[in-house]
């Protein structure tokens, strides 16, 4: 078959295996990414993710990551949930954080999609990737068409909202491209003003080492820095702040993902009493298992 021909049927398996968008887009160095990204770095935004600095080429160019490398497929992964169960509570978790830990699922799909491929193709030279590897998984989204990254540097579409999980399959295989949306931010600045620690210094550029999310997951340190006492809003793990008041998060529909659906006891935890035994219950297959017990316990006595 063509790569046209070729391009819709993955489309189409894409929807059948549950994710809310899929497009295509060269493989090929991105020119225009390479000085922001070095100058995010050079002004230390990374904080102490030295992990960011790795691998600099990698990150911008598939074709070193995938030998022969032509083509990267993005999928998108709704999580938005049906209840948001921390609404208007003191102590708050990420709703990405509600089911089983994202990695898994993704992965399991997009390997389920690379299966596909090469039951149609043949042998193919592939990889899926979840964010655990050098790629810049929102600027591959962005060039596929599946939307715009907004001034807090989250992946909007005026469709589904920015409440998903972002994947690609980086292969060797001619397929038809996709063309980039228009930003449709405006003059909307909903995110900047809201954020808790001003972690977004200006429209799409933020300082990582300001944000909630890195605060509570990235960062190892035994203490959480003191200036950001009282500023955190109560989360304990990520934050959904910038999402929350984004207007185009008024069209996000809840997820069709039975392992995204949150463990029941996460409705009645006194979060200030948790103990090993229940952390180890409810978190067993989540993404909370990064920050560990004592991770979980430092964040909770910080913010609480």
């Amino acid at each position: 078959m063509d790569k046209s021909e070729l391009s819709i049927r993955i489309k189409a398996e894409a929807k059948r295996l549950g994710f809310i968008s899929c497009g295509i887009s060269k493989a090929e160095f991105l020119e225009a990414e390479a000085p922001i990204l070095e100058n995010w770095l050079n002004r230390n935004y990374n904080g102490k993710m030295n992990y960011m600095a790795n691998h600099f080429d990698k990150r911008l160019d598939p074709r070193l990551l995938v030998d022969g490398a032509k083509s990267v497929i993005s999928v998108l992964l709704n999580y938005y949930p049906e209840q948001d169960l921390f609404k208007d509570k003191a102590l708050k978790l990420s709703k990405y954080a509600y089911g089983t830990d994202y990695h898994f699922v993704l992965k399991d799909k997009l390997k389920d999609l690379m299966k596909f491929i090469i039951e149609s193709t043949g042998d193919i030279n592939a990889r899926v990737f979840t964010d655990s590897a050098p790629v810049l998984d929102k600027a591959w989204a962005e060039r596929s068409g599946l939307g715009w990254q907004g001034k807090n540097g989250m992946l909007i579409s005026k469709q589904e909202g920015s409440f998903f999980f972002v994947g690609e399959i980086i292969l060797d295989l001619n397929l038809e491209y996709d063309h980039p949306t228009a930003d449709h931010c405006g003059t909307c600045t909903k995110c900047l003003d809201a954020c808790p620690t001003e972690a977004i210094v200006k429209p799409n550029v933020i300082d990582g080492s300001k944000c909630i999310s890195y605060l509570t997951i990235e960062l190892k340190d035994q203490l959480i820095p003191n200036e950001f006492k009282d500023k955190m809003d109560g989360w304990f793990f990520g934050c959904d702040v910038c999402q929350d008041v984004c207007p185009w998060n008024r069209f996000s529909k809840p997820h069709q993902e039975p392992k995204f659906n949150g463990h029941e006891q996460l409705k009645e935890v006194e979060w200030t009493e948790l103990t090993q035994d229940i952390f180890n219950e409810i978190f067993k297959l989540s993404a909370v298992k990064r920050t560990k017990f004592k991770g979980l316990q430092r964040n909770i006595n910080f913010v609480k």
